[in-house]
């Protein structure tokens, strides 16, 4: 399906993978609620074409009971693009995985990470850490329910369940209820007392673990997350596991990804230059106008665009200051291009 710069993926869209290869797991930006929307997605795939993308958590409540194609559209230029469920009630989750196969995603991630007390008064996120046959059991009905992949994003351990030995434990009933792919940050998880930014912080990062688990469990698809904001670290991770998951450094210095395709992919192909980068946002902001977005919603997603570089100052000013966003159109972003070079 070809929506072109007007559209969004919808209903009975054709995915990448029933008529290409879809790119390896090697890199992907990871699930940041607030942040990682369909307007910051965009901007990332200009930038990267091979990287996996993912949405921001979605809650199963929030797709049974609420506005579905505010929660899933995406533009078709997205993939590889994967869904982040939220929940632990297995045909909930059925229902939502069978949605996201049609609305056209390449996978769906369920959450086992998330430490807020939001999340746990829901009963998911990390504290299903604790419930590792819960989390097969959601797994394996949305397995029987889509052929697209159904992944699992998780912690190393919660409060003081940190060992190792717990942690393959419960990678391995998951395994056996037909989940092939981890995606683990390298962290414990305290659901108590810390707020889900020390959870960040905090809790030491222990890459070993998620080394070894790959060593022993060598069948299984395993990547790393957590505190990585290098290309060197990227490529040393890639030495033990078979992909890493950026979080925040992808979205405050999103051009760091410009050269994840030629290191990680073998793409020899040229990335854009972040002037270019800027002018091909453009058509894509004036359709999102059209349809009801306001500059800003797609401007504080770009920010980081020339951190590190002469003018990166005014960009910054320019798409966050409220008297130019205030009835702006794609203009802005030119306008602030043109301050770097002042």
């Amino acid at each position: 399906m070809n929506n072109d710069l007007q559209g969004v993926a919808a209903p009975g869209a054709a995915t990448p993978s029933s008529t290409a290869q879809l790119p390896a797991r090697r890199l992907s930006v990871a699930p940041m609620l607030d942040w990682t929307d369909r307007h910051y997605r965009y901007f990332a795939r200009l930038i990267t074409k091979n990287t996996w993308l993912y949405t921001e958590m979605v809650t199963t409540g929030a797709l049974l009971h609420g506005d579905v194609p505010r929660h899933l559209r995406y533009h078709d230029a997205e993939h590889p693009i994967a869904l982040q469920l939220g929940g632990s009630e297995p045909q909930e989750l059925a229902q939502c995985a069978r949605l996201a196969a049609e609305w056209g995603y390449d996978e769906v991630n369920l959450n086992v990470g998330c430490p807020s007390e939001r999340v746990q008064k829901g009963a998911f996120g990390a504290c299903l850490m604790a419930e590792p046959q819960l989390v097969a059991d959601c797994v394996k009905a949305m397995r029987d329910a889509v052929d697209i992949d159904i992944t699992v994003k998780h912690r190393i351990g919660i409060n003081d369940i940190d060992s190792y030995d717990a942690m393959r434990a419960f990678v391995d009933v998951v395994a056996d209820a037909g989940c092939h792919t981890f995606i683990v940050h390298a962290r414990n998880a305290i659901l108590k007392g810390l707020s889900p930014k020390e959870n960040r912080e905090i809790p030491p990062l222990k890459y070993e673990y998620v080394y070894r688990l790959k060593q022993e469990r060598p069948d299984l698809e395993i990547l790393i997350n957590g505190g990585i904001k290098s290309n060197e670290e990227i490529a040393g991770h890639l030495q033990h596991v078979d992909g890493v998951m950026v979080g925040r450094e992808a979205y405050h210095n999103p051009y760091l990804m410009a050269e994840w395709d030629a290191l990680f992919y073998g793409d020899d192909s040229r990335p854009l230059s972040r002037g270019k980068v800027v002018e091909a946002l453009l058509p894509y902001v004036a359709a999102r106008l059209q349809d009801g977005s306001n500059v800003r919603h797609i401007a504080r997603h770009v920010l980081g665009l020339f951190q590190g570089q002469k003018g990166a100052r005014q960009w910054r000013r320019m798409l966050s200051d409220s008297k130019e966003l205030h009835g702006a159109d794609e203009s802005l972003f030119i306008r602030a291009l043109l301050a770097t070079q002042g």
